[in-house]
């Protein structure tokens, strides 16, 4: 008998940037199968950016902490969502807690890559060759594909929608900076670097808006500081994710270091400039026709280290302010 589920849970990744490049996932999975009910269990924090994915249902909320095991709370989650009768579970995390709760709902295929001694809690477990699914986002493709599709898989770049709201759009061109990365210090292209593209770009009859999470404010005071406008407004740890959506929606362009603000404004259709210094463009890169990449690739990059192992930072601080400028 064909495959043909009607109701799928998606156990979601823990980071912005991971759930937005997901949403190519959910894109496949309607265009195999138009009528599939999509339910993503995920954090708190992703449900405004699931609602702007018009191919979920719902967001199911994990109500466990990032790398928490849990295991009644996982039990108990799994028990409840019996009663929504999925048919088909696909994990995309590959640590063992996250099979857990498929495995608990009596999910009959259970999909994902192998990972940490998972047998038995999946069961079309697929293999995984990082040669040939090279990015983040091909990986997540190939899991709701069959198991005898080419890879790679072509990808759909994400589309987040959201409601923009005429009376509250800006009144003069807007730079979005988002000069934060969750990762560590090794992501971070200088403050006084992205101050340096705010006073140009204000100079110019702009204005700029800085975004982030509450942990970013320190690096955001630092821009704001250095700027000291009116016409630069720090908004990091002032906004919700709901609003920073609409934010980076209404924006003229933005400038960003590679983190999940980066992901979500280039699947808004933003124009971006994405700075990498650390991590690796090929394999995470911002998806979108309308994103520049600066990258230098260096001997030393990319090192995926938290922090500089070198002490340099040079993968970013050579990059100057004057060739970010010369994109805006």
């Amino acid at each position: 008998m064909a495959f043909s589920p009607q109701r799928c849970l998606i156990v979601g990744p823990s980071w912005v940037g991971d759930m937005v490049m997901a949403q190519s996932l959910f894109m496949a999975l309607k265009d195999r199968f138009p009528d599939l009910q999509i339910d993503v269990l995920a954090p708190a924090w992703s449900k405004p950016i699931l609602a702007a994915m018009p191919e979920v249902r719902s967001a199911i909320e994990m109500p466990l902490q990032h790398g928490e095991l849990a295991l009644g709370k996982r039990y108990q989650l799994g028990k409840v969502l019996r009663a929504n009768a999925y048919d088909w579970a696909i994990v995309l995390p590959r640590s063992l807690k996250a099979a857990l709760v498929p495995f608990w709902a009596n999910i009959p295929v259970r999909t994902g890559f192998k990972g940490e001694m998972r047998y038995g809690l999946l069961n079309d477990i697929r293999p995984m060759d990082k040669t040939v699914l090279t990015m983040t986002v091909q990986r997540f493709v190939a899991l709701g594909l069959a198991k005898d599709a080419t890879l790679p898989p072509e990808i759909q770049q994400p589309r987040l929608v959201v409601e923009r709201n005429p009376s509250s759009s800006p009144t003069s061109p807007t730079l979005a900076l988002s000069p934060g990365a969750e990762y560590g210090g090794a992501k971070r292209w200088p403050a006084e670097y992205y101050a340096a593209v705010a006073l140009h770009y204000i100079a110019q009859g702009g204005q700029v808006i800085l975004l982030g999470s509450a942990k970013d404010t320190p690096v955001t005071a630092q821009i704001a500081a250095a700027v000291n406008s009116p016409a630069c407004q720090d908004l990091a740890g002032k906004t919700s994710i709901q609003e920073v959506l609409v934010l980076l929606a209404q924006a003229d362009q933005v400038v960003s270091n590679d983190s999940g603000l980066m992901h979500v404004a280039a699947a808004l259709g933003t124009p971006v400039i994405a700075v990498y210094g650390s991590s690796d463009p090929t394999y995470t890169p911002p998806l979108s026709d309308k994103a520049q990449i600066l990258y230098l690739g260096l001997s030393c990059s990319p090192c995926f280290k938290r922090e500089c192992p070198l002490g340099h930072l040079d993968c970013l601080k050579k990059i100057e302010p004057q060739q970010v400028i010369s994109h805006l």
